[in-house]
């Protein structure tokens, strides 16, 4: 039998898969995509994209046609709401405009959008830049050695198989990742809490839901707790129900085992606060709501992402996005890795990098399902509560390929920042900072691409020479850029005091928009010193 052999084995097509194959794409490294349904998504699922997540899709140039996505399904800029009913009263408030307070944090905003209306411009994009996908394909097998992985891909509809090998494998292949299964990796956390149900449905709740522009509507009363979701045209939606009172009147969680077609339009008329109104079901899905994440995030030369490394409940809309991000930490370093930029362990630093983060947010999630929809798992030992800008803007790398501050860290154990008053610290992502070249505007986040970039406060000229002197003598393009009066850059006055540095100081930004060093200052050795941390972000020795 033939084999087919690619640099990148990506086994999962979904939102995380399809987005680390657009990743994959706008580094240039040729990969395969292994997708057993026969195509993108056909239920409205991971319907929130927080800013981070936007500003992934705006690096990959696709940004405008997100957004354009996003407004042909919802009304933007809605409330997350707690009601007793949808037409009774109203609980708390959670936001009363997903954008508010945090527009100046970022270039992008938060959105609503679906996966059926996200995952179709993902495929077309990372398709143009060179993808291979297979869909209707499973992955019947996969060993890996330590100088690659070899898959059996079988199709679904004709059973033929085919050999894949490949240097690395990414299982983005969902909660119950056979992946990760057949490497043997346990998961921690909570577990599962909650046999659930996601109830499509047609119905009209216009009336119901007035003049009110509600993007999350969670529902907490004495017979159910779940949340809604609705259409652009008040026509339609989906309700999740996480917990219920069955027929007989008992407290369940395990609503998924026993609903009917008779108990779905049940619970959805009991939530929207309307017993008589005509309910038409289309679908329902029954799956488990839990928190946990992988005890590895490699194992050799697999790699997990997305819901394979970290399970959490909706509360918060983090899954979806922690997996995108997930994906966007990995595709840089396997493309480094692959042509020779960076040492092979760049990979090595993934599961320090993403799994604290996914511990956290998982955590985070749970802390917000019990306090939001089931305070009878129990308050006790839950984490407090972060803000969510923290959570998508202001998590904390740490790895071998981050140089610490020289002069030390007061606050070295914060694995969160609040991204309203950024530091500039090695280990968080860069700072956003309008800025203005000519007549154009842009922000600090433009200026990263695929290159490591070296940014200099009004007085860098000494690092801009150093910087390029020690990127030619390892061998790695530097995009350079000095901020501030006198630069090509003009921001106002603001980047030296965001990022934590003087007018003569200077910070070095990963591809993936990440701090791996900065000088406050000028130093003797500009050369030396910015060569020394360019190579550790690359896990490379200076020469």
């Amino acid at each position: 039998m033939e084999t087919e052999e690619v640099p990148v084995l990506v086994v999962g097509g979904s939102l995380v898969g399809l987005s680390t194959s657009l990743f994959l794409g706008v580094h240039g490294v040729q990969h395969l995509v292994v997708e057993r349904h026969p195509g993108t998504a056909i239920h409205p699922r991971a319907a929130y994209l927080m800013q981070r997540t936007v500003e992934l899709f705006r690096w990959s140039g696709i940004e405008d046609e997100v957004l354009a996505a996003a407004e042909r399904e919802f009304v933007q800029n809605g409330a997350i709401v707690a009601v007793e009913s949808l037409g009774g009263r109203e609980l708390q408030y959670f936001f009363r405009n997903i954008n508010e307070g945090v527009e100046h944090l970022s270039p992008s905003p938060r959105i609503f959008v679906t996966q059926i209306g996200l995952e179709p411009v993902l495929r077309e994009r990372a398709a143009a830049l060179g993808a291979h996908m297979r869909y209707s394909s499973e992955l019947a097998w996969l060993k890996a050695d330590d100088d690659g992985v070899t898959g059996m891909v079988r199709d679904r509809a004709t059973g033929e198989e085919r050999t894949v090998r490949a240097q690395y494998a990414v299982a983005a292949d969902g909660v119950h990742s056979p992946v990760r299964r057949r490497l043997g990796i346990g998961t921690q956390g909570h577990g599962t809490f909650s046999d659930s149900i996601t109830i499509y449905f047609r119905a009209d709740v216009r009336p119901l839901l007035g003049d009110r522009n509600l993007s999350v509507v969670y529902v907490v009363n004495p017979r159910l707790q779940g949340f809604f979701r609705f259409s652009i045209d008040g026509q339609s939606g989906f309700l999740v129900v996480n917990t219920a009172v069955d027929a007989e009147g008992r407290r369940t969680t395990t609503v998924g085992a026993t609903a009917n077609e008779t108990d779905c339009v049940r619970y959805v008329r009991e939530a929207l606060g309307a017993p008589d109104l005509a309910v038409e079901i289309e679908d329902v899905q029954r799956w488990n709501a839990a928190a946990e994440w992988a005890q590895r995030f490699k194992a050799g030369r697999v790699l997990l992402a997305g819901d394979s490394a970290h399970v959490m409940p909706p509360t918060g809309g983090y899954g979806g996005n922690t997996g995108v991000h997930d994906a966007h930490n990995l595709a840089w370093k396997l493309a480094y890795v692959l042509d020779g930029r960076a040492g092979a362990d760049l990979l090595e630093t993934y599961e320090p990098e993403r799994q604290p983060v996914a511990r956290l947010t998982v955590e985070q999630a749970y802390t917000r399902y019990v306090t939001r929809l089931d305070p009878g798992l129990g308050t006790e030992g839950l984490l407090p509560v972060v803000d969510d800008a923290a959570i998508d803007l202001g998590h904390r790398y740490r790895s071998d390929a981050i140089t610490p501050d020289s002069a030390g860290d007061p606050d070295a154990d914060a694995d969160w920042e609040d991204p309203r008053t950024p530091t500039g610290r090695p280990g968080f992502r860069i700072p956003h900072v309008p800025l203005r070249r000519g007549g154009a505007e842009l922000s600090t986040v433009d200026l990263v691409r695929t290159n490591p970039v070296l940014l200099t406060g009004p007085r860098g000229a000494a690092w801009t020479r150093g910087g390029e002197q020690a990127a030619d003598r390892l061998r790695v393009p530097l995009d350079v850029h000095r901020v501030g009066e006198g630069g090509e850059l003009d921001d106002g006055g603001r980047f030296a005091a965001a990022c934590g540095i003087g007018p003569d100081g200077a910070v070095l930004v990963r591809p993936d928009g990440f701090v791996a060093w900065r000088a406050r200052g000028a130093v003797d050795d500009p050369v030396r010193e910015f060569g020394t941390a360019l190579a550790r972000s690359l896990s490379r020795s200076w020469p």
